[in-house]
């Protein structure tokens, strides 16, 4: 087993504070990290990015409130910001000779910290950077490029249910003569759906992310104007878009059915109840998206993740397998929904007790 690295051993202490509440000691640390001479690249990357991963982990586990991770998560952006405002103090830093590119999250989605990360690396880089944050609309996107004409766009997504948007938004970027780099965890692991949506380019990360652009991005043809169906030759059957209009019916008869095939259910808290209805709302989200890429691995692996996420907080995961069979029959007129129910059912009988990831697990 190796030993733990000085990186290693600043991102423990950081997690503590963190995790203790205590944004001072969090500041205080990376600070005199980077007096001490580890660089800020270093910070970012191998001990602020790494919190930032385990804050998720710890959520999911059930071991830190929602409360809890918003809070750890505020911190580290005020770090990040801190470290960002002492290298302009210092006046070292030669911002944009590199070029100017547009870093923004696709519309709806709020994990704007790892798209920040990109953004604070470029600068570290040398590039003029628009960081335009959380959930920005297609139009005001749109916009600011016609406004700063920026060499590229970095779009970020994290939850797979803003792929639909986030094609909308590469579409339109493209449509303006601006190559898109897709990033983020919603473009699949091998960054499949930014192919499958167009996007010019992915990264995995933001030292990818630097490499494509340091490579450099050819700009699109504005006259070459495409539809989703062009890019999607299945959504010419309709199902996506029925499946999204029918959401809420399929929300409510789904927890009425399983309210009556599923006992517990009876002595849920209104709070309970709630949150069961949410995660019917999330199953059918994630079905509407494999519908959209035309992907069951996008759903399956949903289904077993949310397994996980009910089993660490005392929930049966059979219940979820009962929800899916609901839906199967509230589907039964739509085949590749009803394809992508079964697979997801499977999935479930299949999988394989496993903790959730934490430390000392993989995930």
């Amino acid at each position: 087993m190796s030993r733990p690295t000085a990186t290693d051993e600043l991102a423990e202490r950081l997690w503590q504070a963190v995790a203790d509440g205590d944004e001072h000691a969090a500041a205080d640390l990376v600070h005199q990290a980077l007096a001490d001479g580890t660089d800020e690249e270093t910070l970012l990357l191998g001990v602020v990015a790494p919190v930032q991963e385990r804050i998720g982990v710890e959520w999911a586990a059930d071991r830190i409130t929602v409360a809890q991770e918003h809070a750890a998560t505020a911190i580290n952006e005020r770090v990040t910001a801190s470290l960002a405002h002492a290298r302009h103090r210092d006046g070292g830093h030669r911002p944009g000779h590199r070029g100017r590119v547009t870093v923004s999250c696709v519309d709806g989605e709020w994990h704007a910290f790892p798209a920040r990360l990109v953004a604070e690396v470029l600068s570290l880089r040398g590039w003029r950077v628009d960081f335009l944050g959380a959930q920005t609309p297609t139009p005001h996107l749109v916009a600011h490029l016609h406004h700063t004409n920026p060499g590229a766009v970095l779009l970020s997504g994290s939850l797979p249910t803003h792929l639909p948007t986030a094609h909308a938004a590469i579409t339109a970027c493209q449509a303006v003569g601006v190559p898109v780099l897709a990033g983020g965890r919603a473009f699949g692991p091998d960054g499949r759906y930014a192919r499958a949506l167009r996007a010019d380019r992915w990264a995995a990360d933001a030292l990818g992310a630097v490499a494509v652009l340091e490579e450099g991005m050819r700009r699109p043809d504005p006259s070459a104007s495409r539809h989703a169906v062009d890019d999607l030759p299945h959504l010419a059957d309709q199902e996506y878009t029925l499946v999204v209009r029918s959401r809420p019916q399929l929300v409510k008869q789904t927890l009425v059915e399983l309210d009556a095939r599923f006992p517990a259910m009876r002595g849920y808290s209104d709070a309970q109840r709630e949150r069961t209805a949410e995660d019917i709302a999330h199953v059918v989200d994630f079905l509407s998206t494999a519908l959209y890429v035309d992907d069951p691995d996008l759903f399956t692996t949903f289904v077993t993740w949310t397994a996980d996420i009910l089993e660490a907080r005392k929930v049966p995961a059979h219940s979820l397998a009962t929800g899916l069979e609901i839906l199967a029959g509230e589907l039964r007129d739509f085949p590749r929904s009803v394809n992508l129910v079964k697979l997801g059912v499977a999935a479930l009988h299949d999988r394989s007790t496993r903790p959730v990831p934490g430390p000392g697990t993989r995930a």
